[in-house]
């Protein structure tokens, strides 16, 4: 049987007092001991904390000073450049601010795959345990993970085994350029520079969408007019007694049957540039994927305001016109998140009344349906797993819409979205009431917005 090498590192003073799980307590350490080596991966007596998937309650945080001490302690030990190991730290979790568990499953510092945690995660801070939610453990792991890739001889590939992009080993060198020229007191807090290009081009591509979508509305608005008045024109043509009259009849309804036609072109040109739209934006969003981090600002507990722009731009009414939901109106092609973690039932595109839209079950067993999208996200489909925040498409006005907003409703529309405590703490922030709190809620009762589509019985 292969014997597996150790490494002996002695404990830089700064790693003596990191928090192990961010609950206030540190740990021991001796002054060396044994690292476990890169030549080979872990066996079956692998310790792990309790809880080692969820996130601990206080995550821990390092100054700039033991942020590059660790790197560099790390990058020593396993024969790894210690400012690649910093620039894959700054894109995975922004140094421990967006650990996750991101929408593929990745968690901690370093976001690791549990799978491969279990493989290369270390007991780098000698407190018995592999925690991919500390910095410590979670950086030496990293290194580790590098050198068994190759990091010695070669260090885009052993990049390219963390993450199989060519996009994300170029930002990580680029960034890693930066970090190994700045001087003394240089802030490492900077954008990955791909990255940064990457998400400039998706907040283009979605306000190509959101045009896209506005004019294919109204195009096929105007289509449908047309057609309606080329139909009225030929009855009437053939409802005249006088011959005369009845040709005169002809060549107006002959006109604007062309129009009509002509319209109808224009309305099918804009489709397919709404199609092209949608297709370069989701292919932006799964490039960007893998290294996205962070969720929206305005956050509560396990719930996420689930539209994007703030109270300047996004109102609510606290009632409905026909039963209870919430019209959230905002600009056309604004964000939209998933309000909690949750299990996609049903995703749609075309439904008469809701337009483009999805419903899902969260976590706590409820059910929510969202209408009126101009962009689903293709993350968005059955069975897909939702975290809160996570970006599910854009505003619009598809279906039976007056004007760009997101309707929102549980189901069944038993009581109204606006009365959650949850949904009430965004008041100011996420959004603005655009009534009074004493508005009446309903009005004319009508059917409701969207039906749901279940399995054929």
């Amino acid at each position: 049987m292969r014997r597996i090498l150790s490494l002996v590192l002695v404990v830089p003073v700064l790693l003596a007092t990191a928090v192990a799980r961010g609950d206030g307590g540190t740990f021991a350490a001796s002054a060396a001991y044994a690292l476990p080596s890169a030549a080979q991966p872990n066996g079956s007596d692998l310790s792990l904390p309790e809880n080692w998937l969820t996130p601990p309650p206080v995550p821990v945080q390092l100054s700039q000073e033991e942020l590059l001490g660790l790197w560099q302690s790390a990058g020593q030990a396993y024969g790894v450049p210690w400012n690649v190991l910093g620039a894959i730290n700054k894109i995975e979790s922004n140094f421990g601010r967006n650990m996750g568990p991101s929408s593929a499953g990745a968690i901690g510092w370093m976001q690791f795959m549990p799978s491969t945690w279990l493989r290369w995660g270390t007991d780098a801070n000698a407190d018995g345990l592999a925690d991919p939610w500390n910095p410590v453990d979670a950086v030496y792991s990293a290194a580790r993970y590098l050198a068994a890739s190759g990091a010695a001889t070669d260090i885009r590939r052993a990049i390219f085994a963390y993450n199989h992009a060519d996009w994300y080993v170029n930002d990580v060198l680029a960034l890693a350029q930066l970090y190994a020229g700045s001087g003394p007191g240089t802030a490492l807090d900077v954008a990955s520079p791909a990255l940064a290009q990457v998400e400039a081009r998706i907040q283009a591509a979605q306000s190509e969408v959101a045009k896209a979508s506005e004019a294919y509305r109204d195009a096929t608005s105007v289509a449908r007019a047309l057609a309606a008045r080329a139909q009225e024109a030929t009855a009437r043509a053939g409802s005249l007694s006088l011959l005369s009259d009845e040709l005169d009849a002809q060549k107006d309804a002959a006109r604007v049957g062309a129009d009509a036609y002509a319209a109808q072109l224009e309305a099918d040109r804009l489709r397919r540039e709404l199609e092209a739209a949608r297709a370069a934006l989701a292919a932006l969003e799964e490039q960007a994927q893998a290294a996205a981090s962070g969720q929206p600002a305005a956050q509560t507990g396990v719930y996420v305001f689930p539209v994007g722009g703030g109270a300047q731009a996004v109102t609510v009414s606290h009632g409905h016109h026909d039963y209870p939901a919430a019209d959230i109106a905002a600009p056309e092609g604004s964000p939209l998140y998933a309000l909690a973690d949750g299990t996609v039932l049903y995703a749609w595109n075309a439904d008469a009344r809701c337009g483009t839209g999805f419903t899902f079950q969260a976590a706590d067993g409820r059910t929510w349906t969202y209408c009126h999208l101009s962009y689903l996200s293709p993350l968005v489909a059955p069975g897909a797993q939702l975290r809160a925040g996570d970006p599910v498409g854009l505003v619009g006005a598809t279906g039976h819409a007056t004007g760009p907003h997101l309707h929102l409703q549980l189901q069944p529309a038993t009581s109204y979205p606006q009365d959650e405590q949850w949904f009430q703490s965004f008041a100011g922030t996420a959004f603005r009431w655009s009534d009074d709190a004493g508005a009446a809620r309903d009005g004319p009762a009508g059917p409701p917005v969207f039906h749901v589509v279940g399995p054929a019985e």
